[in-house]
C-alpha cells in the first residue's frame, strides 16, 4: 500500500480533489499540501477562523468561514509560525502549504495561490484529509 502512495506522489489517501459549495454567506478556504518526500512525517495544525486540520503531503482540507469578515489562518511548528489573512469577500481562497527547513526542524510556510495555479496543483495529486477523531 505505502509503495503503491509513494508510486503515485501522495502520502495521504482518500478522496481525491471535489469543490465544495459554500452554504449562502460562507467562504471557502482550501488549504493543499503538494507532495514533497522532505518534511513528509510532519504535519502541523492549520487553523482557519475556528476549525483546525493537520494537511498530509499530497492532501488538503476544506474550510468553510463567514463570509463578509477577515479571517486568518495560520500554522505554526515548534518555534516558527505564519499567518495569512482573507480579506473576506465571499468566494473561493486557495492557500499553499509548503515545509521549508530550518537548523533543526521545519517551518511551515502558508502561501495564498490564484485559482488557476492552484486547480492546476490542487487536482493533480492532492487527496481531501479524513475529519479528525
Amino acid at each position: 500500500m505505502l509503495v503503491a502512495a509513494l508510486a503515485v506522489g501522495c502520502a495521504v489517501q482518500g478522496l481525491p480533489f471535489d469543490k465544495t459549495t459554500a452554504p449562502s454567506g460562507e467562504s471557502v478556504i482550501y488549504v493543499y499540501r503538494p507532495y514533497h518526500y522532505a518534511a513528509s512525517l510532519l504535519r502541523p495544525p492549520v487553523t482557519c477562523g475556528e476549525d483546525m486540520a493537520r494537511i498530509g503531503p499530497g492532501g488538503y482540507h476544506t474550510f468553510i468561514v463567514p463570509a463578509g469578515q477577515k479571517t486568518e489562518c495560520s500554522v505554526q511548528w515548534t518555534e516558527t509560525s505564519d499567518q495569512v489573512e482573507i480579506d473576506g469577500d465571499k468566494r473561493v481562497y486557495y492557500i499553499r502549504e509548503e515545509i521549508g527547513w530550518g537548523v533543526l526542524s521545519g517551518h511551515p510556510h502558508l502561501d495564498p495561490v490564484d485559482a488557476d495555479q492552484a486547480n492546476s496543483e490542487i487536482h493533480q495529486c492532492c487527496v481531501q484529509e479524513p475529519p479528525p477523531s
